[in-house]
């Protein structure tokens, strides 16, 4: 891959859906099905919102060791990205990822307190295309 910020981010912008993962108490992988990252810087940090309350929220407080894949159905082509995932309740990060129509799910508005924003910074990844896989970092 020549350019992996360009075409693993081209993938990326062009995904309806995120798979993210976090580790429960057991040590166990739990992956979950998200909407896309409402931002991205590169494709080193990503950010998700999420409620506080949520067992995903709580299991990457308690273990911050995460991964995020994308999939490209149609091409048969996918990037998964390893990293770590922080829980933000900042009003900065929350107020810069808030949409209208968020109150369908935080109906207390920008400051509720079951909306936090999950910030992931990746550390290396693994993008897939025409059955062959390839390593990378990110710096």
């Amino acid at each position: 891959m020549k350019n992996a910020e360009a075409t693993v981010g081209n993938l990326i912008d062009h995904q309806k859906v995120a798979f993210i993962s976090s580790i429960d108490e057991q040590g166990y992988p739990n992956t979950k099905a998200m909407l896309p990252p409402r931002k991205r810087e590169g494709i080193k940090v990503f950010y998700f919102t999420t409620n506080t309350s949520s067992m995903r929220a709580r299991q990457y407080q308690d273990n911050p060791k995460a991964c995020i894949y994308f999939c490209d159905r149609r091409f048969f082509r996918g990037v998964m990205l390893l990293g770590s995932m922080e829980v933000l309740e900042d009003s900065i990060y929350k107020e810069m990822i808030w949409r209208e129509g968020d109150t369908m799910y935080y109906p207390e508005g920008v400051t509720d307190p079951d909306y936090c924003v999950l910030r992931f910074t990746a550390t290396q990844g693994r993008f897939y295309s025409n059955f062959n896989s390839e390593n990378f970092n990110i710096i």
